[in-house]
C-alpha cells in the first residue's frame, strides 16, 4: 500500500484498532499506525497533513 490508497489504508486501520475512534486520533499516530501497517511500502516523506486528513475522514466513514 501507498500514502495514495486512502480507502485500503482507512480499512485497515478500522480493523487493527477497532476500538480507536479516529476523531481522537493525532496525526502523529496516525502517520504511525499507517506505517505500522503491514502491507504499507511507501516513503514517509511522500506523507503530509492533507493526505493524513484524508485517511482519517475515509476511517471515519469506514467505521460510521
Amino acid at each position: 500500500m501507498k500514502w495514495t490508497d486512502i480507502n485500503d489504508i482507512a480499512i485497515e486501520l478500522s480493523e487493527t484498532h477497532p476500538d480507536k475512534d479516529p476523531l481522537k486520533i493525532n496525526f502523529v499516530d496516525l502517520r504511525d499506525w499507517v506505517m505500522a501497517l503491514p502491507e504499507f511500502n511507501d516513503d514517509p516523506k511522500h506523507c503530509g497533513e492533507k493526505i493524513l486528513e484524508a485517511i482519517q475522514q475515509a476511517w471515519i466513514d469506514e467505521v460510521a
